[in-house]
């Protein structure tokens, strides 16, 4: 976060022009970033099990993870300190679209393994992305950084777009998505070229792995509330990546056909709750916001478990959810952290929310979903959708702990309190 405001003082002398002629390739930005990433990544599941590769379903996405986690080094290590930050998103998403265009003739020729080494490599390529355009756009915009929102609000219509737009094409379990991926990937590598220089924003900075991985963040675990919030995500995660793993080939159990349809409404339910945020804060205040998000992972599992015994809208509800399960869980805990950790570990508190919940929960999630349905879904597919009950049972479990957990454990604090 230090550098980005050191960038700040440094262009900030140079965005002189109107709001919207800074706003306008931002937002183009940000919605070709998640149309990539909701193009495929919602029914990847979907499209595995349908040809037949169901048995890794749960390791594509523990990969994705792992990529979450290893990539920070890669792009602290070389992009963020040699290439500036429009040449490193053209660099990774002409890479990445090399890797996705490969991956639709392993999957039709059945080959497991290298379909994961494909997806490994392309995650390894994209994941970067995600937080180097939060962090491009916060550099450019300057002084005018409060009306990152609503930019980041075109990233939500990307993803929506994307899905409507496969499901609309009768995609959702097909091979096609990720050439869908690999034409947009071109289009945003080209387009990344046509952005606003800005210099490496670690340039001439003492590389540290520490650094990366937040090691002087490790101050904060001595203060209670950082710990709970940090167990509750990692476990509340977990319930994420059950879901981002076997929720399209679950949907498609039931008999929806247009699964990347039915999931982008979770994206754009995400748009109708953030903006309830202040209102429940104001009414609940921020524990019990929070609790409200993690609690409700619970509830969309049971939605989808009543969903199996003939009510398909109860798990078009569950997907619905998704709006409050994301922004009352990670926006209003990211909110929480801003407040409270002192200047000098903000960005690195943030880091470790990032890593507990599309690193370290996620890869657990997708690692332990991948384990039930082996052992308790693959062998009773002849059942149908309640062959899928025990694998839902895990995050309902983990959903009453956690709020065991956080009514018992967690105490708010304030930023004084925090930073002495």
């Amino acid at each position: 976060m230090s550098a980005i405001v050191e960038d700040n003082d440094r262009t900030g002398s140079v965005l002189q022009g109107p709001v919207l002629a800074i706003a306008a390739p931002l937002s183009m930005l940000i919605f070709l970033e998640f149309f990539i990433f909701g193009a495929w990544f919602a029914t990847l599941g979907l499209v595995l099990a349908t040809h037949g590769l169901d048995g890794i379903i749960a390791s594509a996405y523990l990969l994705s993870a792992l990529a979450a986690i290893l990539s920070p080094l890669l792009l602290g290590a070389i992009g963020d300190r040699y290439l500036p930050p429009r040449t490193v998103l053209a660099i990774a998403h002409l890479a990445g679209s090399a890797f996705m265009a490969l991956v639709p003739a392993a999957v039709n020729a059945g080959n497991g393994n290298l379909t994961l080494v494909l997806i490994f490599a392309y995650m390894l390529c994209f994941q970067p992305t995600l937080g180097l355009v939060n962090a491009y756009s916060l550099t450019v915009l300057g002084q005018r950084q409060s009306i990152f929102p609503y930019i980041r609000f075109f990233g939500l219509i990307g993803w929506v777009v994307a899905g409507l737009g496969v499901g609309s094409m009768g995609l959702s379990a097909s091979t096609d998505i990720f050439y869908v991926n690999a034409i947009a990937g071109l289009v945003m590598a080209v387009y990344a070229m046509t952005l606003k220089r800005t210099p490496p924003p670690a340039a001439g900075a003492r590389f540290s792995i520490g650094d990366l991985v937040g090691v002087k963040a490790f101050v904060l675990f001595r203060e209670r509330s950082f710990t709970v919030l940090m167990v509750c995500a990692l476990m509340t995660s977990i319930s994420l990546g059950v879901y981002n793993s076997f929720v399209s080939p679950y949907l498609a159990v039931l008999g929806i056909s247009n699964v990347a349809g039915v999931l982008a409404v979770g994206q754009a339910s995400e748009a109708i709750f953030v903006v309830t945020i202040p209102f429940a804060l104001a009414r609940l205040g921020m524990k019990w916001a929070l609790f409200a998000g993690m609690v409700m992972w619970g509830v969309r599992f049971t939605l989808f478990i009543a969903a199996s015994h003939g009510g398909i809208a109860f798990a078009i509800g569950g997907v619905a959810l998704h709006g409050i399960c994301n922004d009352y869980f990670i926006v209003i805990a990211a909110m929480y952290l801003a407040r409270v950790a002192p200047q000098d570990l903000a960005a690195q508190a943030q880091g470790w929310l990032i890593l507990m919940v599309s690193g370290f929960g996620q890869a657990i999630g997708s690692a332990l979903s991948g384990q039930i349905y082996a052992l308790s879904v693959a062998p009773n597919q002849a059942v149908g959708a309640a062959a899928w009950t025990p694998l839902w049972f895990v995050p309902i479990g983990l959903a009453v702990v956690t709020a065991i957990v956080w009514t018992l454990f967690f105490r708010p604090v304030s930023s004084t309190a925090t930073a002495e």
